[in-house]
């Protein structure tokens, strides 16, 4: 262990696989932060808690079960000449139920804005809450996970990168949250980022690795864009009332 403090190479792994959990743990905030909006403020602030408790279990476990984990690498099915393990599987599984997930939410703030919140204070609409953050949980920790295997040898480094990336998280958790809410366009523009990631992750189950820069930027740069919007309509609001 005392190694690994004073070894500069152990500290370079863990700056760059900390930068890149914490960006692979954007895409898990973003689908809490908008699962979560639909229940009111008391239930969706306990909602939110869950699911970055979750989020930070799964990965734990996952980091504990190493040999499991590099099992579900190997080859079980194969699908059109594709070699499918276990991990392609629940990748393609989550990529498509975050698009199906993203698609509907985007239907109803499409078609049924005008008809309000569902009922969302009831227990069942807070446990179906629970329950997909449970799925989606586990599909971007088992993500976050195997990246960290392929870039760390050491398991303190994968845990302390995981664990700082987890604090970012839940440090960010209430301001990302609360900005969807105040702006309702951002959710749709969170929504349109979910499909991105949904697609990105049936490309990785079937072996078609798609860059995530690519993906990052273009979010990074519809987000500046629709911050600029922001900034421009508060201005506009500012004025309006000076007249």
């Amino acid at each position: 262990m005392f190694e690994l403090l004073i070894d500069p190479h152990a500290w370079a792994a863990l700056v760059t696989l900390t930068v890149l959990e914490i960006i692979l743990g954007i895409d898990n905030l973003v689908f809490i932060s908008v699962l979560v909006s639909r229940l009111p403020k008391r239930q969706a602030h306990r909602a939110r808690q869950i699911g970055l408790a979750l989020a930070f279990l799964f990965r734990v476990l996952l980091l504990a079960g190493l040999t499991w984990i590099i099992g579900l690498t190997r080859p079980v099915v194969q699908a059109y000449g594709f070699d499918l393990s276990w991990r392609d599987i629940i990748l393609i599984g989550g990529g498509l139920f975050l698009i199906a997930k993203g698609t509907h939410e985007i239907h109803v703030e499409v078609e049924a804005r005008s008809q309000g919140k569902p009922a969302a204070g009831t227990r069942k609409a807070f446990a179906w809450v629970i329950g997909q953050l449970i799925v989606v949980d586990l599909v971007f920790s088992l993500d976050s996970i195997v990246t960290a295997i392929g870039m760390a040898e050491q398991i303190e480094i994968m845990v302390a990168a995981v664990a700082i990336a987890m604090v970012v998280m839940y440090v960010a958790a209430n301001p990302v949250a609360g900005f969807i809410s105040r702006h309702p366009t951002t959710k749709m523009l969170a929504l349109s980022f979910l499909l991105l990631i949904g697609v990105a992750l049936i490309g990785d189950g079937f072996r078609f690795h798609i860059p995530r820069g690519y993906i990052y930027f273009a979010m990074a740069f519809a987000a500046a864009v629709e911050v600029i919007n922001v900034l421009a309509s508060r201005n506009r609001r500012k004025r309006a009332k000076r007249n």
